[in-house]
């Protein structure tokens, strides 16, 4: 099976001028299929503020009302994304940059009113992997940026971790895939106060007995509980690493 790597930066990576350069240099220097999926919710917080529109968080979530979705579907869809498709145009990647509407490639539901109402926010239903393969082996590097739809006309703000591991998940079918989530740290750490205390591999028993030891807690759980949900649905590895370390290797390994 060919292989195929999926890397998710988030917002402050691809926000600023030098990290941007520096990740778009060394992600076009990966070889083989790739897909890049990002956020950029410091660019949509900073832009409601200009307008006047209040940002609401809710446990790191953001609550999208309607003026806050046309915020967030300027910034990602607009700003950002075609910042990154610019930039890997420079160096030779012919790279196209995607909401879920586009081809009808995620179709989401909107989030159903619980104790919170997150507003326009899309839980993923559906992922169209058989196009999005074919554009892949077309050559062309996906840039996925952190919208759905809901296939009624309403577009819905997606966490860009969920975008990344439901892509990966749906392209299993059709690719050996690594989904590589990217963050500032260099990955798991066994102190968080030591950036060098790397855990460099977790499978399920491991991950139960550091998060039972206290090792592994708070936002670190949810994002290895996706890595995991991956693996079962046939995601071959997920590395959790630094940008900056993206075709070194480096980083926790979770299999």
């Amino acid at each position: 099976m060919e292989k195929l790597v999926l890397i998710k930066v988030g917002g402050k990576i691809v926000e600023e001028e030098e990290t941007l350069r520096r990740l778009l240099n060394d992600f076009a220097a990966i070889e083989g299929y790739k897909v890049l999926v990002h956020g950029g919710g410091r660019s949509a917080t900073k832009l409601a503020a200009q307008l006047g529109i209040e940002s609401k968080m809710v446990g790191g979530r953001r609550i999208t009302d309607a003026e806050t979705l046309k915020v967030v579907t300027m910034v990602y869809g607009g700003l950002v994304n075609k910042n990154i498709v610019a930039g890997l145009q420079a160096l030779g990647v012919n790279a196209l940059g995607l909401t879920g509407a586009d081809m009808n490639l995620m179709r989401s539901d909107k989030r159903p009113v619980a104790e919170v109402d997150y507003g326009f926010v899309g839980d993923v239903k559906e992922v169209n992997s058989d196009l999005l393969a074919s554009l892949i082996r077309q050559g062309i590097v996906p840039v996925l940026a952190p919208l759905t739809h809901d296939k009624r006309g309403h577009l819905l703000n997606t966490n860009a971790d969920t975008i990344a591991g439901e892509a990966a998940k749906a392209l299993a079918r059709h690719f050996e895939v690594t989904l590589m989530f990217c963050f500032e740290k260099k990955g798991v750490l066994r102190d968080e106060e030591d950036d060098e205390s790397v855990i460099p591999e977790i499978d399920r028993m491991a991950f139960k007995e550091y998060v039972e030891r206290g090792v592994i807690q708070g936002g670190m759980i949810p994002k290895l509980e996706n890595a995991f949900q991956a693996i079962d649905a046939g995601v071959k590895q997920v590395i959790i690493t630094r940008a900056s370390e993206i075709h070194q290797g480096k980083g926790t390994r979770v299999f």
